[in-house]
């Protein structure tokens, strides 16, 4: 069973999460950087736990005491270089880049993201690999005016997932060539599942804008379509027109793609690379879909919408292992309840015609509903220590909020299907913490955290995020004296992402994407990157297998 391991603000986090009367002190915690009465150290109850997580809670008798070990963690200063920078005792490689061939027809794509490692052995497995937006620059040469239709497909191709079937020789990473490497794309059907058509289709026309994910029980892979309006546009409910003004990439001049179509979680069968959307979990911008199997079979699946002042889901399903039969809640984050999603409630039974049409515009239904609105609610993973559920929430700029937080969900009793909860602020970015845009979170097998930043390209090193440097990775060990401190371990290139990491189950590989490095250059004359290869060579995001002494130690503590 699976757990995504790898996968588990100060103006403005009252705001979204608290009530003024709850608004809660930091000054003092910031200062020291210690944030333990938060982490937690303690083990919780296995019986509280659903079996994915039961299985996947590290053994406290194989856990060294810490102490000395996690004293040689010495972290990296920010740094602006056009470089992966390491912490000592961590070295990387860089595993496939974009365009790099994967079968005889079929190559890498592009902007990867989340990667998920499914082993086969202790040293092969499948690695699955989101590719997220087009970049027409590094993609085709494109700089302006309209795209031909080549231009359009070579994006289309570039996006979707790869499924890479890797092997350990030597200590060191490889493809395996010859092996049932394959794509999904923009161009690929892939059906709804769900019983009623989606403005007239059961099926889709490719995916695309994937950013995180999660893996199911059943060892298929949850990637989420994510700011699917930059394509296609989006629909106004009341009018039915299609708004294009968010940028479409020129791909609506040769494809007349509904946007409805997409903005959904799609399950994907490495395996076979059979795939399908499920209309249950609901239409917005998902980040990610971190799922959780219960005592009983059913699961539940967690996802935030990675927009400002949008909301936090969570789908329970009605029967074991289904994610088409059940309901989805969205958090009302300041009295602490999930709000079902259903026409059972007059409100939305008196502005919807049925449950499809709540699942389409679920933002619209969940504002309705008085849902609690959050700043870019984007990764969520499960604390497998104390089965507490963390949601960063990465900035808010109108509201002030420009570093983030990463917020706690308490489910009462840490039952997963639990209908209330309580919600506090876990970290908070800043200055004095020295992190800002928390993204993308995994926990190791010590049960650590590790999250990557997420400033934009064109603020990095500007204004609010001068002195952050370049985006980078951080971890925050749970024991040994540096225990709640937030350290950073690596720095990525110029104006690149560090995303989707995940630890194979031995500890010893961490598996993380180098998103668009030199995604601000102008023209291929004036590229601001050249990672990996140096010189004058063009920027290829890249997925690298970060390993090393400090990183086995860590997983150890």
């Amino acid at each position: 069973m699976w757990i995504r391991f790898g996968a588990v603000t100060d103006k403005g986090y009252d705001r979204c999460i608290f009530p003024t009367s709850k608004k809660i002190e930091y000054s003092s915690l910031m200062q020291r950087r210690k944030f333990l009465h938060f982490l937690g150290t303690g083990t919780v109850s296995l019986g509280l736990l659903p079996p994915i997580l039961q299985s996947c809670t590290a053994n406290k008798s194989q856990r060294k005491s810490g102490g000395s070990l996690s004293s040689l963690i010495k972290g990296i200063e920010p740094s602006l270089k056009d470089e992966l920078v390491l912490a000592d005792g961590l070295h990387y490689e860089v595993l496939i880049s974009y365009n790099d061939p994967i079968n005889d027809t079929e190559f890498f794509g592009f902007n990867n993201d989340y990667t998920a490692f499914l082993p086969d052995g202790p040293d092969k497995g499948m690695l699955w690999v989101n590719h997220e937006y087009p970049d027409p620059l590094l993609i085709h040469g494109h700089t302006n005016g309209p795209k031909s239709r080549s231009g359009v497909e070579k994006e289309m191709l570039a996006l979707g997932g790869s499924i890479l079937h890797i092997e350990r020789v030597d200590g060191h990473w490889r493809l395996i060539k010859g092996a049932p490497n394959k794509r999904i794309h923009g161009l690929t059907p892939i059906p709804f599942n769900w019983d009623e058509p989606i403005v007239g289709s059961r099926e889709a026309i490719g995916t695309f804008q994937n950013c995180s994910g999660g893996v199911t029980p059943w060892g298929t892979i949850l990637t989420c379509e994510e700011n699917y309006q930059d394509i296609f546009g989006e629909v106004d409910r009341h009018t039915g027109l299609i708004d294009e003004s968010f940028g479409t990439h020129g791909w609506s001049a040769y494809y007349n793609h509904r946007p409805e179509h997409y903005g959904w979680v799609v399950e994907v069968d490495p395996q076979t690379g059979a795939a399908k959307k499920h209309v249950a979990l609901g239409r917005f911008c998902h980040e990610c879909a971190t799922i959780v199997e219960l005592e009983d079979g059913r699961v539940v699946v967690y996802s935030g919408d990675d927009k400002v002042d949008q909301f936090m889901y969570k789908f329970i399903s009605s029967s074991p292992g289904s994610l088409k039969e059940g309901t989805l809640y969205v958090a009302d984050t300041v009295n602490g309840i999930w709000i079902p999603l259903t026409m059972e409630d007059e409100r939305l039974s008196a502005n919807f015609k049925d449950p499809t049409e709540v699942m389409i515009y679920c933002r619209e239904a969940s504002a309705l509903l008085g849902a609690t609105p959050l700043d870019r609610p984007e990764d969520i993973d499960i604390d497998p220590v104390t089965g507490h559920v963390l949601i960063t929430c990465t900035n808010n700029k109108a509201k002030g909020n420009y570093y983030g937080q990463i917020i706690k969900i308490i489910e009462d009793n840490n039952d997963y299907a639990s209908l209330t909860f309580k919600a506090e602020t876990f970290l908070t970015g800043g200055k004095e913490t020295g992190f800002a845009c928390p993204d993308n979170m995994a926990f190791d097998q010590g049960g650590n955290l590790w999250f990557a930043s997420d400033i934009s390209g064109g603020s990095i090193d500007k204004g609010p995020y001068e002195g952050f440097g370049n985006n980078g990775l951080y971890v925050v060990p749970r024991t040994g004296p540096q225990a709640g401190e937030i350290i950073q371990v690596a720095s990525g290139p110029v104006s690149s992402e560090l995303t989707g990491p995940f630890f194979h189950p031995d500890g010893k590989t961490l598996f993380i994407s180098v998103q668009h490095p030199g995604e601000t250059s102008k023209s291929m004359d004036a590229l601001t990157s050249h990672w990996p290869n140096g010189g004058d060579s063009m920027p290829l995001c890249s997925v690298v297998c970060i390993t090393g002494p400090l990183l086995e130690t860590l997983n150890l503590l």
